[in-house]
């Protein structure tokens, strides 16, 4: 089974509470997800904020064509500080993503940790190397551009 890690990190403009209230409100998540991703979250009456043991569906189409269902199970919670989603039903074998936060002069250092298997084996590996890496790539550099959007740029 093939294993990877992909991580990024992003300064950003503003306070810990104010980073920390946007991310971990669910229904942010898609304003800072590209559109061609289709991404919808279908569990209805979610609350404000995010608590463990929290479950979210999706309907995401990471490709033309094709959409498909995920579940994520919000695993820990720690106000101010970080928060992990690990995907229950949806296209990985393993998904483990972790939101960290890090107060810093002028404002916030977020990093995600992302710890993924695809499925398929050898195929799996193939489908990484061709797109799995470079979509994981576009979506953190929209991710990026979005949240200097809305906080604006990191000075």
């Amino acid at each position: 089974m093939a294993f990877y890690i992909f991580k990024r990190a992003q300064k950003i403009n503003g306070s810990i509470e104010e980073i920390w209230d946007f991310i971990s409100s669910p229904e942010n998540l898609k304003k800072i997800t590209p559109a061609q991703m289709g991404f919808n979250i279908t569990s209805g009456n979610l609350p404000v904020k995010m608590y463990p043991g929290m479950m979210i569906g999706y309907k995401v189409s990471p490709f033309p064509g094709i959409r498909m269902n995920w579940l994520t199970e919000i695993t820990h919670v720690e106000y101010l500080k970080f928060f992990v989603d690990e995907q229950r039903v949806g296209p990985y074998k393993i998904w483990h993503h972790e939101h960290h936060l890090i107060p810093i002069k002028n404002g916030v250092l977020m990093q995600d940790i992302i710890c993924y298997s695809p499925p398929f084996g050898f195929l799996g590996r193939i489908a990484n190397f061709l797109f799995i890496r470079r979509k994981l790539e576009q979506i953190f550099s929209f991710r990026k551009l979005k949240l200097e959007e809305i906080f604006g740029k990191y000075t």
